[in-house]
């Protein structure tokens, strides 16, 4: 599978701050261009989202619920789990990255884009995705105060206020301005895409420039990004897994499993690293390499998976019931008229 030309980009930033990290007064101006970029990304997500829109998905409860049980309950218990594999194939630097993997919201984007593939329920998709990334402005840094500590790569308790003041505020002012600016954004949705991409870079720069001038690269051997790399692979074959049968064995239909599985297996890169800059400071740039990483394996691998189901014969598309319902309203209204 062809690599996503953004992950090129990010890891040339990465290579940008391994060769010029930035010090000194260059690292003041980075750090602060960097937290207003995150604030400005998160005001733009709050821009998008439509109130409505979230509101009517809620009618499809029970898949949301399952989304969010795979993304905030049965991830970070994985993560959890992986404690064992410390030091035989994990750092405990590198375990705290895969745990605060498990602990980000779900895709938005690449979720809708495969389930549309697989011809899935899409507009599950898109508020599942949806409503995991709102949730995880909060759920997020929760569970990291909780599960991470406040001894572990230099994560504090109170970078909660931070979080709120940083991501969940300009949020929220985004959706309170959407009435006004909210046909502005999605005319100018292509533009203000590269804004999003560009304030990622700048935080993964600043992430990684300020971890260079503290040396944790150091403590990552190839042996160790290695033992990372199958921990993940291992990690991604079991929340597919889980997805598709478990969504199966509560009776979902066909079209929902799919939303299910390519919305409950992932995790988001975009809410991940503003997050991980807030809550880690100079431990950042080994907190997100696990993110990165299985980004990066997550896309290839659901890719393959959406095509297959898309051609795959074996099982009809099963039409959701709501669907179904609202096309047998239309159709006998339009009779009727």
């Amino acid at each position: 599978m062809p690599i996503d030309p953004y992950i090129l980009l990010l890891l040339g930033t990465v290579g940008l701050a391994a060769l010029l990290p930035a010090r000194g007064t260059a690292a003041d101006v980075s750090s602060g261009a960097s937290t207003a970029a995150i604030a400005f990304l998160f005001f733009l997500y709050g821009a998008r989202l439509s109130t409505r829109e979230a509101l009517d998905g809620l009618k499809h409860w029970r898949l949301h619920v399952t989304v969010l049980a795979c993304t905030f309950v049965v991830f970070p218990l994985l993560g959890l789990a992986a404690r064992g594999l410390v030091p035989v194939l994990l750092t405990h630097s590198l375990w705290t990255g895969l745990l605060f993997l498990t602990l980000v919201p779900s895709t938005i984007q690449s979720s809708i884009a495969f389930t549309s593939i697989a011809r899935g329920n899409v507009p599950a998709a898109i508020c599942a995705g949806s409503f995991s990334s709102l949730a995880g402005i909060v759920i997020t840094p929760l569970l990291a105060a909780s599960l991470l500590g406040g001894g572990t790569g230099g994560f504090q308790a109170d970078a909660i206020i931070k979080i709120v003041l940083q991501l969940l505020v300009p949020f929220l002012a985004g959706q309170l301005l959407r009435p006004w600016i909210g046909d502005f954004v999605a005319r100018h949705k292509k533009g203000l895409g590269y804004v999003d991409r560009g304030s990622i870079l700048l935080v993964v720069y600043t992430a990684f420039s300020e971890g260079m001038v503290h040396g944790v690269w150091h403590q990552v051997s190839p042996a160790r990004l290695a033992g990372l790399l199958g921990v993940e692979a291992v990690l991604l074959a079991v929340m597919l897994a889980l997805t598709w049968y478990g969504s199966k064995a509560l009776g979902f239909s066909r079209a929902d499993r799919i939303a299910i599985q390519f919305a409950g297996s992932k995790k988001s890169l975009a809410s991940g690293l503003p997050m991980a800059s807030v809550l880690f400071g100079a431990q950042a740039a080994l907190a997100v390499l696990p993110l990165m990483l299985f980004h990066q394996m997550q896309l290839m691998v659901c890719a393959v998976i959406a095509k297959r189901r898309s051609h795959d014969p074996r099982e009809e598309l099963t039409v959701p019931a709501s669907a179904s319902a609202s096309r047998t309203v239309v159709g006998t209204g339009s009779r009727s008229r």
